[in-house]
């Protein structure tokens, strides 16, 4: 299994033909390098496709999800990239509204 600590999303848009290679070197850009148990996630300019590049600390892994229906959830802006917590990242990959998804959700009582 790939173990993955940290997820971050790319709010810039890639072309879906890129290989590891382009999507590589568009991290290193938008990032600064590539960190091992790392994933990268970018998408398409509809947002219906991701591609996740995934460090897994020996070599990399070039992961594709196709939504058939709706878009992915993907935000516009300045920031070039977003890190994402893990339930943030699940949402996110079955296109439900993962910026609605706090870091901690604790309740208390009144």
């Amino acid at each position: 299994m790939i173990r993955v600590d940290h997820w971050y999303l790319a709010t810039a848009r890639i072309d879906m033909r890129c290989g590891m290679d382009r999507i590589l070197n568009q991290i290193i850009t938008h990032f600064g390098s590539a960190q091992p148990h790392t994933a990268y996630a970018f998408a398409n300019a509809r947002a219906s496709r991701m591609k996740v590049l995934v460090h897994d600390g020996f070599g990399i892994w070039l992961c594709v999800r196709r939504l058939h229906q709706g878009c992915l959830q993907w935000p516009n802006g300045n920031t070039p990239h977003w890190p994402l917590s893990a339930a943030q990242w699940q949402a996110l990959t079955l296109g439900l509204p993962w910026q609605q998804l706090q870091t901690n959700t604790a309740i208390f009582t009144l």
